[in-house]
């Protein structure tokens, strides 16, 4: 079986697929400051809890965005799973042609899903993930990762607010506000973050669909995406396993091509 890894600035996500079959997956927060004998801990309990046997596991690809854990998960595939894993970069997406100036730049996570919605919609599009940070991507209809877009992550905008303005409160963005003119301090917050962002989102996409000068579809993925697909109007698609489909079709392509 193949273990895909996803590690992100707040979240890891980890898939388990048995050929093209996405058999389990789990979300845990990122620890910058674990072991690989403490991310064991944690994953067997995991494994355990559905049934998995690590055994079955021979092969294992991770997309990280974290530095400081590169050597910590190349440790634990090492020691407990007795493989090294595979660690995509923008060498890993042979087949899609990447236009940044510099595409040693690309993060792993937006090659990932760049790579991932092309070969499922096979079409120009616009990817927008809503992680830490908010990416946008743009593919092209012929399959070329053309370049995009970086913004704070809706939780990271939220939190400075709640850092910088002492007298508002922490409010939690877990459902839509009922109106945009909020009738307390908390509804007017809800409200000022998730519309604002929804107009944030749905600018940047307007503008990114003028310079590729074509009418991609717009896919959402990432923790947030069905909050926000909701309300932004340019959000056709929500694809929440993007990014773990995009880590096992650039496995099957890099052990292809070696052959």
């Amino acid at each position: 079986m193949l273990l895909v890894i996803d590690i992100g600035n707040t979240n890891i996500v980890i898939g388990l697929y048995d050929g093209v079959r996405l058999h389990k997956n789990w979300r845990i927060r990122t620890e910058r400051n674990t072991t690989e004998d403490e991310f064991n801990v944690i994953i067997s309990s995991l494994f355990a809890g559905s049934g998995v046997n690590p055994k079955q596991i021979n092969k294992t690809i991770i997309s990280c965005v974290v530095p400081p854990l590169v050597s910590i998960l190349n440790s634990f595939c090492l020691k407990y799973l007795g493989h090294a894993p595979l660690w995509v970069d923008a060498r890993s997406a042979a087949h899609m042609p990447i236009l940044y100036s510099n595409p040693a730049e690309v993060g792993a996570d937006r090659i990932v899903n760049a790579v991932a919605a092309f070969h499922k919609y096979k079409t120009s599009m616009i990817v927008v993930d809503f992680g830490t940070a908010t990416t946008f991507d743009s593919i092209s209809e012929n399959g070329e990762y053309l370049g995009g877009a970086i913004s704070p992550g809706i939780m990271i905008s939220s939190e400075a607010l709640f850092m910088k303005a002492s007298k508002l409160p922490r409010v939690e963005l877990v459902d839509l506000p009922d109106k945009v003119i909020g009738k307390d301090t908390t509804s007017s917050i809800k409200a000022g973050i998730i519309y604002g962002y929804a107009g944030l989102v749905d600018g940047i996409v307007n503008r990114m669909k003028i310079e590729m000068n074509s009418d991609p579809r717009i896919i959402a993925t990432g923790g947030l995406a069905n909050l926000m697909a909701d309300i932004c109007e340019t959000i056709e698609i929500v694809d929440l396993s993007l990014t773990l489909e995009g880590l096992r079709i650039i496995y099957e392509n890099i052990k292809n091509s070696d052959q």
